[in-house]
């Protein structure tokens, strides 16, 4: 049984940083490619972040520069560094998984798989 589960969110303040964490189980997770999605109140879900098996990353425009995605295959973790965070940034984030090798997406649809999220909240 396939499992996700996210920690690290909670409120920081403009400028401030914060490190989400993924925990997945149940699937080979040096193979599946992961990502981060987020969605704020009244919004749609959308991609932040995604990292294929072979450690490729890709970013939202509006996150490059200041997100960074990476992967512990050992620990079975995702991670998400959030940097220069803005108040836009508050949202629910979830982690997502594939068991797609080598490849990587920022859509929804192609992920099977989500965890149950965890809240960022960005203020002044």
């Amino acid at each position: 049984q396939v499992q996700l589960v996210e920690f690290g969110g909670g409120p920081v303040l403009v400028g401030g940083s914060l490190r989400l964490s993924c925990v997945g189980s149940g699937f080979t997770y040096s193979t599946a490619a992961l990502a981060w999605f987020r969605q704020a109140p009244g919004k749609q879900r959308e991609g932040v972040a995604a990292i294929a098996s072979n450690n490729v990353p890709d970013y939202a425009e509006s996150v490059k520069g200041r997100f960074t995605v990476s992967r512990d295959n050992a620990e079975n973790i995702l991670y998400l560094q959030m940097n220069s965070l803005k108040a836009e940034d508050t949202a629910m984030y979830y982690c997502a998984a594939a068991m797609r090798s080598g490849w990587y997406s920022l859509r929804e649809s192609p992920y099977p798989y989500w965890g149950q999220g965890t809240q960022v909240t960005v203020s002044a």
